[in-house]
């Protein structure tokens, strides 16, 4: 039990197991947030987890459970169920699936020698999937008219399309640039496209929050007050965040396969290169995903006086936290 407890901490239920005050502990949270064992996980093992869950909170827990099997089974339900509506989220849009399901549009993205037509359609197919994401695993507590998340969804798509076609067009027109360099160049495109598109949709789906404002909470979790400056900081947080996502997955797969379609045994097979390439874009997007989310904490703190004069006057605490989101 001594080992065991070293390892595991005492269960709290909702909480993750990790400190959330350290880059190193958030990324060990939402590494096992992006657990794509959990996509296999059974029907009869998921209501055994619900079932153990709600033992714990009815204070009925059978004898013998141990904290390492409440963990499991927190991380199974907090990856297969909305925590909101309590519904199973469709497997291609869970956190645990965005990895394995959305490697294969990276792949699309990052394609050499693209039409205007190709061009479009990945664009197109990464915004989408990026929105259902979104969609499934939105904020449930509080309704939100679908159609805030389509004005979302059309201004991603609209400017992601817009820049990645005219960064083309405008490469195919500069004449100074050798076809090689052309090639090379036109390979990093994806990035910007995707990195203005996923602020633009933050900017859309959120921009309520600058003029309405978010809660700030004293150390025991209670409401302050609603300030609009702490939504401006986590608006920005939000932001970064999505632009630093798809750098690492758009970024260093063209670098590495410049160098790598140099080599002998991929000029020799060049049918090696699409699985190769595949190869590349999976371990870009598996390390990018968790160390992006991980920069900030879910709940971010910020000291009083940063805040509007009405706040601090209405409390004694020096630190406030607010919630980011993703």
């Amino acid at each position: 039990m001594a080992a065991e407890s070293t390892v595991y901490p005492a269960f709290r239920l909702g909480e993750s197991r990790f400190d959330q005050g350290s880059f190193y502990g958030r990324l060990r949270h939402f590494l096992d947030v992006i657990d794509p064992r959990t996509l296999f996980v059974s029907e009869s093992r998921l209501n055994e987890c619900v079932k153990l869950l709600e033992h714990f909170k009815d204070g009925t827990l059978p004898a013998g459970v141990t904290n390492a099997q409440l963990w499991e089974a927190q991380k199974v339900k907090q990856a297969i169920l909305h925590p909101d509506t309590g519904e199973k989220i469709p497997m291609p849009f869970r956190m645990s699936g965005y990895i394995p399901f959305g490697t294969p549009v990276v792949v699309g993205l990052l394609l050499p020698n693209q039409t205007l037509a190709t061009t479009i359609f990945w664009q197109w197919l990464n915004q989408s999937h990026n929105a259902c994401v979104n969609y499934c695993n939105r904020n449930a507590s509080k309704p939100t008219p679908f159609s805030k998340f389509f004005q979302g969804y059309m201004g991603a798509v609209s400017s992601a399309v817009t820049i990645a076609v005219g960064l083309n067009i405008l490469i195919q027109r500069a004449k100074r640039f050798r076809p090689a360099t052309r090639l090379l160049v036109q390979r990093f495109i994806p990035f910007p496209a995707v990195a203005s598109a996923n602020v633009c949709n933050v900017l859309l789906m959120r921009h309520s929050e600058l003029s309405e404002g978010v809660s700030v909470l004293d150390e025991n979790g209670n409401v302050v007050g609603t300030s609009k400056l702490a939504a401006r900081r986590a608006l920005l947080e939000t932001a970064v965040t999505r632009v630093v996502l798809p750098m690492p997955i758009l970024v260093l797969p063209p670098m590495l396969m410049t160098v790598l379609e140099r080599l002998p045994l991929l000029q020799r097979h060049p049918r090696l290169v699409l699985p190769v390439h595949s190869l590349v874009c999976l371990c870009a997007f598996g390390l990018a995903l968790p160390l992006a989310i991980s920069l900030f904490p879910q709940n971010s703190q910020i000291h009083i006086f940063q805040l509007e004069p009405e706040i601090s006057a209405a409390t004694e605490c020096k630190i406030l936290t607010y919630n980011k989101g993703l």
